[in-house]
């Protein structure tokens, strides 16, 4: 566009001078000046100032492209989409069909993806005459970061006939949860295109190989990544640590972290987060060892000022709650770091105890009450997560109050967090009203519900309700289906499900999927194709899928493939009872008791402990814990006393004990008595002599046990429902079995 040589224009403007902004008036001759004015207050954060600047400037007056493209620039940097909306409308006026400059449409295509618009963006470049590798990439990363994966690899297959890829566009796609197939596919091509040497490339790299292992990618490929840059920054180091933490590898997470100091590399707040993450029993990190490191990183995290940081100040009371410390000093610590105490901080502290101590967590959310702090969504919804750590929906109904007190009834978030409150406190069908009721659901709502059907046993429940599933699955959603057919015995349902994965639906099999359909086949009495899946699998098979395979073996009896399983199983968790339990369990069953004995003496060498088996009852508000024999309860007389009699009345109705279940060769009496002992049915007793008399009615017993019910107690609870006129809900670390007039909602088949 030509300048106009002598016209003058009288105009009121802001200019900026000094930092400050002033009024003046006058005639303009230098259109560059007022270009350079508006460019200076939109790169400085006066987009307001830089707008009235160029909306009052005669159209003629400017070079109008490059002013363009700087507004479009600040107003998705500074998150100003309804100003961006104007501009677009503004340029659209002023230049009609007139085709728009490259420069000024990847502007504008970048602030429409930086705001989720994608639509908008996709029909802008569409209509491109001519794109660069920054349209392209622009748009492909658009996709990624909304975890479009199919789409932007579409995108990045047409940019590969279009133009050369940069190491941006690369990285960008590697980002969208790619894929260990796909994110191979892309190394082996920028190994082609010598991309592979940029560091921003290489960063990539090892963040999706980390996150990728349950698909076939191993942290091992990451780190082959690592080993052979030979430039590495601040985000290289925290891509490897943050790689060793999602893999649960805590002791190469934090023995990287210990190199990097070494080497003299500055670490950063996410640097920090990474390690504080890897603190956690969970990750194969000695407690002992973790609290020694914790209190060093506490101490590193003071001297370099980053405690004040709420998010370091919240990841330290977790690492430190994660690692068994006392909650109390957890607590004093967060009022100790957290100089500035907002609902962000509340929220934090509230995340760090919502799952280990869902109860602290309540009691922490009604001190945020207190401070008269209105909790947001994201409080909520943590706190919702806390509820279903319970065993009663008491809570999450009280939580659910308040969310509508509030106003949050229709946050599609707080939903799905109240779906899962109450399917985990056994409340199916609040969970489904409160998923009828919602006025928009995203793939989170139906993934909640189809696996609250799954937990609870509603197989066929499931299925119809994923009939109606009205947005595209994901890889979550075929868990929870299969997850449900395993539990309700669906095996040709569950196969048909498992090869329509890739076929129909284009998600890529997770060992997770292989998992749940070992399990199908397994326990549907198909052990040899469960074998014969686990051998064709992309991917290393994980402890679960062994687990699986054992659990099937037991049950069916094929004592030399439960040996193989048990024996994979030690070696992934060596820590870990099930495989000594399961198999130690098999042999007593089938009369090898000096096998058992051989495998209880190598479990106790090994100083494998098992796991206690415990019960939880909530009566009147108050929660009482059983442990096998109930020695340490106070009322363990009369308990005794109430449990004797209602076996006798059990056995006339036909109840059997289970005694082949007995671990030791002993007399059938004492075998009889150890059953017995089993906490659950304590439970049940206590439940029994304070809700009154066997045939009171209209009540629902609810126990919580922290490992799997035992076919004795199974068979046992069958009956005292119908005895005792009552719904029985046993909650076991695998699933609900709702007992009522002699059936459970699994069939027999758990």
């Amino acid at each position: 566009m030509s300048r106009p040589a002598t016209r003058a224009c009288y105009v009121s403007i802001r200019s900026f001078n000094h930092g400050n902004v002033r009024q003046v008036s006058g005639a303009f001759t230098e259109p560059d000046r007022i270009l350079e004015r508006v460019r200076m207050l939109s790169t400085r954060g006066h987009l307001s100032e830089a707008l009235s600047l160029f909306y009052n400037t005669p159209p003629s007056f400017l070079h109008f492209q490059q002013t363009y493209a700087t507004l479009f620039h600040a107003c998705a940097l500074h998150g100003k989409l309804k100003e961006g909306l104007n501009l677009h409308q503004h340029m659209n006026t002023h230049f009609g069909d007139d085709p728009q400059d490259l420069f000024v449409t990847n502007h504008l295509v970048n602030m429409y993806v930086k705001f989720g618009y994608l639509d908008y963006a996709r029909n802008l470049f569409d209509e491109m005459p001519k794109r660069n590798v920054v349209s392209w990439t622009a748009l492909i990363s658009g996709y990624a970061q909304r975890g479009s994966c199919q789409e932007s690899f579409r995108l990045f297959s047409g940019m590969l006939v279009d133009c050369r890829p940069n190491e941006f566009a690369f990285a960008s796609i590697l980002s969208s949860s790619c894929g260990y197939v796909g994110g191979k596919q892309l190394h082996a091509l920028a190994l082609k295109m010598c991309l592979d040497v940029y560091v921003y490339m290489a960063n990539a790299l090892i963040s999706m190989y980390s996150k990728s292992y349950k698909c076939g990618g191993s942290v091992d490929e990451a780190w082959k990544v690592f080993e052979t840059m030979k430039f590495r920054n601040s985000v290289t180091w925290n891509s490897m640590i943050s790689g060793f933490q999602f893999c649960k590898l805590g002791t190469q997470a934090i023995k990287l972290f210990v190199e990097m100091r070494r080497e003299g590399i500055g670490f950063n707040r996410a640097t920090l987060l990474s390690v504080f993450s890897s603190l956690s029993g969970r990750c194969g990190l000695d407690v002992y060892l973790g609290l020694m490191f914790c209190f060093l990183l506490h101490c590193l995290s003071i001297k370099s000022g980053f405690i004040l940081e709420i998010e370091v100040a919240t990841a330290l009371v977790k690492a430190y709650s994660d690692l068994g410390g006392d909650t109390a000093d957890c607590y004093r610590l967060f009022l100790e770091t957290s100089c500035y105490r907002d609902i962000v901080s509340w929220t934090g502290i509230i995340t760090a105890f919502a799952e280990r101590e869902p109860e602290e967590a309540l009691f922490l959310f009604r001190q945020l009450r207190r401070q008269n702090l209105a909790p947001d969504w994201c409080t909520y919804s943590i706190v919702l997560k806390a509820c279903a750590g319970l065993m009663t929906g008491q809570n999450a109904l009280a939580v659910h109050s308040q969310v509508i007190r509030d106003g949050f009834e229709e946050d599609t978030v707080i939903s799905n967090a109240l779906i899962h409150a109450y399917s985990r406190c056994g409340l199916i069908v609040l969970s489904r009203q409160v998923f009828d009721g919602m006025v928009s659901r995203d793939l989170v709502s139906w993934n909640s519900i189809l696996k609250a059907y799954a937990l609870h046993g509603q197989a066929k429940e499931a299925l119809q309700l994923f009939s109606k599933m009205n947005v595209e699955p994901d890889s979550a959603t075929f868990v929870a289906l299969l997850s449900a057919c395993s539990h309700a015995g669906l095996v040709e349902e569950g196969s048909k499900i498992f090869h329509s994965m890739s076929e129909d639906h284009d998600v890529v099999r997770q060992v997770d999927h292989y998992a749940c359909m070992v399990d199908i086949l397994g326990r549907g009495g198909r052990v040899v194709e469960a074998e014969k899946l686990i051998s064709e699998m992309p991917m290393e098979p994980d402890s679960v899928i062994w687990s699986a395979l054992l659990g099937s073996c037991r049950k069916h009896g094929e004592t030399q493939l439960a040996e193989l399983a048990a024996a994979k199983l030690m070696e992934l968790e060596p820590e870990d009872s099930l495989g000594y339990v399961q198999m130690s369990n098999m042999y007593c069953s089938s009369g090898s008791f000096n096998k058992a004995g051989l495998i209880r003496k190598e479990m106790k060498g090994s100083r494998v402990r098992k796991e206690p088996g415990l019960s939880w009852i909530e009566i009147e508000n108050h929660v009482h814990e059983f442990a096998s024999g109930g020695k340490r309860h106070p009322q363990r007389e009369a308990i005794w006393s109430k449990l004797e009699g209602l076996i006798g009345q059990l056995k006339e109705m036909g109840y059997v004990p289970e005694t082949s279940l007995a671990l030791r060769d002993t007399e059938e009496e004492h075998k009889e008595e150890e059953l017995y002992n089993h906490s659950e049915k304590l439970a049940l007793v206590f439940a029994v002599m304070n809700l009154g008399s066997f045939r009171y009615e209209g009540s629902v017993i609810r126990i919580m046990k922290n490992i799997r019910i035992c076919v004795d107690c199974h068979n046992f609870m069958k009956l005292a429902s119908d005895l005792l006129r009552k719904e029985i809900v046993v909650r076991d670390s695998n699933r609900f079995h709702h007992f009522k007039d002699r059936t459970c909602s699994c069939n027999d088949y758990w």
